[in-house]
């Protein structure tokens, strides 16, 4: 994952917890709400599992309490056990899936993982609906990438694919509320970072998990 010294090293929204299991408390995160279009997040055109063209931030973003993370189909090392954790997160919601939250995947090999290839990808794990799973132009995919923090700013690190795969951003973007939590990591812990950024939740009744209905 991203050296922990340069993670958020070119976003300045929050800071970098939740790296090992008990720093949920110690989570810094700045607030503001005030944010112009484009002065955190690129409105790039992206393309979903299913194919579809949707931008970036107005579509995707704008307005949401959002969980994204990184990956690339063929990745055979953190990739399927950050997919099964989120799964597990993707079930815990309920239905609070696509209405209070909202789940995206962007691929770090969009010149290989074309929407019918994110497809086969839901399908091989067996992911409901109402997580998404992303692709575009390289370049744009590249600026998102760093929007979110996902990068290092040691070349030689930066460019190697699995650095980017084990982390996963949480945030509320209207009150510009952010921060993180490893993927590999208890899928409740996940949960509480989101749980932590949507103000909607009712703490004190918590944790409370609906009932698993995609297991």
């Amino acid at each position: 994952m991203n050296t922990r010294r340069n993670l958020l090293g070119g976003l300045g929204v929050g800071a970098l917890g939740l790296l090992a299991l008990g720093a949920y408390g110690r989570t810094n995160e700045r607030e503001s709400r005030q944010r112009t279009l484009g002065d955190k997040f690129p409105n790039v055109p992206v393309f979903t599992h299913e194919g579809k063209k949707v931008s970036f931030y107005d579509d995707l973003i704008r307005g949401k309490v959002v969980v994204l993370n990184m990956m690339y189909t063929s990745c055979g090392n953190t990739c399927p056990t950050a997919t099964a954790n989120l799964r597990r997160v993707q079930q815990l919601l309920g239905d609070r899936l696509g209405r209070d939250v909202f789940m995206y995947s962007i691929t770090l090999q969009p010149e290989l993982d074309q929407p019918r290839h994110l497809k086969e990808y839901i399908d091989k794990f067996r992911i409901g609906p109402g997580w998404q799973f992303l692709t575009g132009a390289p370049e744009d995919i590249r600026a998102l990438r760093y929007s979110l923090g996902f990068y290092d700013v040691e070349p030689e690190v930066d460019s190697n694919q699995l650095t980017h795969t084990g982390m996963v951003r949480i945030g509320n973007e209207p009150i510009d509320r952010w921060t993180m939590a490893p993927a590999l990591t208890e899928p409740d812990h996940i949960m509480s970072a989101i749980n932590h950024v949507d103000l909607r939740v009712d703490h004190a009744a918590w944790p409370n998990p609906p009932k698993d209905a995609n297991a």
